[in-house]
């Protein structure tokens, strides 16, 4: 059998920076070709970053992908690496009109091509374009009707894009039909909890179907509201795992494959599943033997799941800090879990010495509270100042006359004001510390606790955020250093301390019953009767449901913010704000 020495590099391209994103293709390729690759494959769109969304619709950016590819080309060629063939994701656009779907010749496709000698070898756009959850690809594209074969050192090597083997035939058909050796998919699948373990289940069905071995590379990072775990993955026919990258970094993979030889049908133009047209490029190289020393990339060992999650959500807020051109941040730090957890992510992120926090107490906040927000900045190294709001609020209160909820939100607004002053005073970007079950309740004040850019746990479920708490500070002791986060944060009833002895369970279910009966409405879909008749109260029930509907207004006025779930708040789920629809 021929052998091929594969790369993949599972990078993170930065939306709309072509110039960056191709420093980063040639400093991967080298560090590839140093290692003596072969084939050199990199992530989906990765020359334009992913998700371009509506600057897909913009010519001067199509066209400027369209540039930047040929340029690429040179370039790598120009820097000694022309021989080695690199396969990249980049924006370009159709040859032909589209009748079917409405589109005329010219409208932006998802592209992948391979460069090889200074020149664009062959190019392909993505066949199945994903419209559910998070993905509007029917909105920005139109597919593509080939299957690349590109014959490199005797092998045969199919390609395809992403959703092209989360769906059923397609190229995955096609390349078994091609006969190809190896089915090299190019990625941007944003992460879930537990994609990992579909993820991998995924692509040895998909070998099998293809009858031939499956190289998947993912990209990582963070994108707005989506993260990106990486998890790229070879894996043989059989199913069996030949090698996988980590999880949430930046990652070269080079392995050695045994893949069968190529056959001496050269036939361009061949119908194949789904009405896709075989287009082969050759590309020379004469079949090698296993090398002496072959390579074996290993495979990275599997994270649970706190951890997995903590690091989507570390992942996130780096990289919106980050790509956004911010150096810090400013957290208003009230000694509860929430903006302790968002405390402790951010320090993960970014780094102690670009935290900031503010303690603005007043006349409801405890004493424990103010301590437990002053031993985690001690703890962790945070920058920390405190800043009473109670003369404001008196202030206020002297002015106008208020009662009740109208007076326990002027609190939590006076803090978001602050913030937002702070924030535009030193340059600091707010960080929000709204959990998933509050927003889902609408308990949460706006322009209060929802003032901010970001939302670090936006998309953690109450419940969750407990559990993520307890991992990081028993990650902290496995580690021998100090966990961040005080004891008495976690374990003391959460409270938005607006009134004398206020607990959020005066104003809601435990937080392990509202999860889970929000799992089953915002995740699940499911309507008020079913989840009755699953067991749960009917009162509870049709409470939450009610809270849920009628805080929609909120939600869409509140940050972006990392998702780690099925159904985020935001590109996920969207309802109508007015809407009388209500489940019965």
């Amino acid at each position: 059998m021929p052998n091929l020495r594969l790369a993949l590099c599972q990078t993170d391209p930065w939306v709309g920076d072509i110039a960056r994103n191709s420093d980063e293709v040639v400093h991967w390729t080298k560090q590839a070709a140093e290692a003596g690759a072969q084939l050199v494959a990199f992530p989906e769109m990765v020359l334009t970053g992913y998700p371009v969304e509506d600057l897909a619709l913009r010519r001067s950016f199509v066209e400027a992908s369209r540039a930047g590819l040929v340029e690429l080309a040179a370039r790598l060629a120009a820097e000694g690496l022309g021989e080695v063939p690199v396969v990249v994701g980049y924006l370009g656009r159709s040859e032909q009109a589209s009748p079917r779907f409405g589109r005329p010749a010219g409208s932006p496709q998802n592209c992948a091509a391979v460069l090889f000698r200074g020149e664009v070898a062959t190019r392909f756009a993505k066949h199945h374009l994903p419209n559910y959850g998070v993905f509007d690809e029917y909105r920005w594209f139109v597919p593509g009707d080939q299957l690349p074969v590109v014959r490199l050192h005797g092998v045969d090597v199919a390609l395809a894009i992403c959703e092209d083997i989360w769906q059923d035939g397609g190229r995955v058909t096609a390349a078994r039909e091609a006969g190809a050796g190896l089915l090299l998919v190019i990625n941007g699948s944003p992460y879930e909890r537990n994609k990992d373990d579909a993820r991998l289940e995924l692509v040895r069905r998909r070998a099998a179907e293809a009858g031939c071995a499956l190289a998947y590379v993912n990209m990582v990072g963070g994108q707005d509201e989506l993260v990106f775990d990486g998890d790229s993955i070879v894996v043989a026919p059989d199913g069996e795992v030949l090698a996988r990258s980590p999880q949430f970094e930046e990652h070269l993979l080079v392995l050695d494959l045994d893949l069968p030889a190529a056959s001496g049908d050269h036939t361009d133009g061949l119908l194949l599943a789904d009405g896709l047209h075989l287009v082969r490029a050759e590309l020379g190289g004469e079949p090698a033997p296993a090398p002496a020393a072959p390579v074996s990339a290993g495979v990275a060992p599997r994270i649970g799941d706190e951890a997995e999650i903590w690091s989507a959500l570390v992942s996130g807020t780096r990289a919106y800090v980050r790509k956004n051109g911010f150096r810090s941040v400013l957290i208003g730090l009230s000694g509860g879990i929430d903006s302790a957890v968002v405390a402790a992510l951010a320090v993960d992120a970014i780094g102690a010495a670009n935290v900031y926090c503010v303690s603005m107490p007043s006349h409801y906040s405890s004493q424990h509270s103010r301590d437990d927000a002053a031993e985690l900045a001690h703890r962790t190294g945070l920058n920390f100042r405190t800043v009473p709001i109670a003369p404001m609020f008196d202030a206020y209160m002297a002015a106008t006359e208020l009662t009740g909820l109208a007076e326990e939100n002027l609190q939590s607004r006076l803090r978001g004001t602050l913030l937002m002053a702070i924030s535009n005073q030193e340059g600091h970007i707010v960080l929000a510390p709204g959990n998933k079950s509050e927003l889902a309740v609408g308990y949460s004040t706006l322009y209060g606790d929802s003032v901010g850019a970001y939302g670090p746990i936006k998309d953690v479920y109450k419940s969750l955020i407990f559990r993520l708490a307890r991992w990081r500070n028993e990650e902290a002791e496995r580690l021998g250093e100090v966990p961040p986060i005080p004891e008495n944060t976690i374990s003391k009833p959460p409270s938005a301390e607006l009134r004398p002895d206020q607990k959020d369970t005066d104003s809601l279910p435990d937080y392990d019953l509202l999860d889970t009966v929000l799992d089953l409405y915002v995740e699940g879909d499911q309507g008020r009767d079913a989840i009755v008749a699953a067991g749960f109260d009917p009162a509870v029930v049709d409470r939450v449901v009610r809270l849920v509907d009628t805080a929609e207004y909120k939600r869409r006025q509140y940050p972006p913010g990392p998702k780690i779930s099925v159904k985020g708040f935001g590109r996920d789920r969207r309802l109508p704000i007015t809407n009388r629809w209500r489940q019965g």
